[in-house]
């Protein structure tokens, strides 16, 4: 590829979106289903990037998801996914999921998670992407955090062959 791919702010690409927790994505405690959060994550983090890219991505790997609070039927769930940092032709996503109670308006952090993706061609072919250009201090903290994260997985990655 001769052509020089143009940077993106994380902003750009940031995907928003909400859901309400029905009974059906609920366990017999009343609390959203561990899976159901999971599937809404991924689908938003692929959104993200693939208006990153421009291109089908797929998930690679699920790196880090953590559940703080629980998550109850009626709860509305607002995900805010951004792109933190971009590889060759992978980019890691992350997501910060809350949940916002409607009646009382009070909103909590309630899961978050890392999730990396790679961009294909029309072949189904690992693809280059374009770089990120974080803006804010906090697109820029994101940034290191996530170059850190890679880094790490890479070590063990290698550790573990």
């Amino acid at each position: 590829m001769s052509e020089k791919l143009k940077g993106k702010s994380p902003k750009a690409s940031a995907v928003e979106t909400r859901y309400l927790v029905m009974p059906s994505q609920a366990n017999p405690h009343g609390t959203a289903f561990g899976g159901a959060i999971v599937a809404w994550i991924d689908m938003v983090a692929a959104m993200t990037a693939q208006r990153h890219c421009g291109k089908e991505v797929v998930t690679a790997g699920i790196d880090s998801i953590i559940f703080k609070e629980p998550i109850r039927i009626g709860d509305q769930v607002l995900l805010k996914a951004a792109v933190n940092y971009v590889g060759t032709t992978s980019m890691e996503v992350g997501v910060q999921v809350s949940r916002e109670d409607p009646h009382t308006g009070r909103s909590v952090i309630a899961t978050s998670a890392h999730l990396t993706f790679v961009a294909l061609d029309e072949n189904k072919k690992p693809i280059p992407v374009p770089p990120i250009s974080p803006q804010t201090d906090a697109e820029k903290k994101r940034y290191e955090n996530a170059r850190t994260r890679v880094r790490a997985r890479k070590q063990l990655l290698k550790k573990m062959r």
